[in-house]
């Protein structure tokens, strides 16, 4: 299983348009004006974001536009949809663009924390999902690890 980008520095937007651009030429996509500003707005805000809170950082950009851009970004591999609790799901991009991580989901109000595993807690997830894949029959790719619960300001 691949893990995305090793922790490093973090890209510069002029690399995440450049990785943007190849993605969705790769699905036949083009990279819109549109497009440009919804990428812009997600790596501003640094953390996973909503379709409202997008339309409130842009608001030049029509609520359709953003839900039928995301679902673009989404299916190219740019973006990856979190699903929580709370009334909208969370976007964010996806690896290579962000490294490796998982997430801790309050199931009260939504919020979503980005965490990582030590590496070598990380390589023993690999390894055990490998070998339950390999069971199966199954190629793995990639794996998420959400944990659901309760944050501090909710518990």
């Amino acid at each position: 299983m691949t893990r995305g980008r090793a922790a490093g520095p973090p890209l510069t937007i002029s690399d995440i348009h450049a990785v943007v651009g190849i993605r969705l030429a790769r699905h036949d996509y083009r990279y819109t004006h549109s497009r440009r500003r919804l990428v812009d707005v997600i790596a501003a805000a640094g953390q996973p974001v909503t379709l409202p809170d997008i339309v409130e950082a842009a608001p030049e950009l029509a609520q359709s536009s953003v839900y039928r851009n995301l679902d673009v970004l989404e299916r190219s591999g740019v973006v990856d949809r979190i699903a929580s609790s709370g009334d909208h799901a969370h976007f964010e991009f996806a690896e290579p663009l962000l490294s490796h991580h998982h997430h801790l989901i309050c199931m009260d109000c939504g919020a979503i924390e980005d965490v990582q595993l030590d590496d070598d807690v990380e390589e023993l997830v690999d390894r055990s999902l490998a070998e339950v894949a390999s069971r199966a029959g199954f190629t793995p790719r990639r794996h998420s690890l959400d944990l659901h619960g309760s944050c501090a300001d909710c518990d």
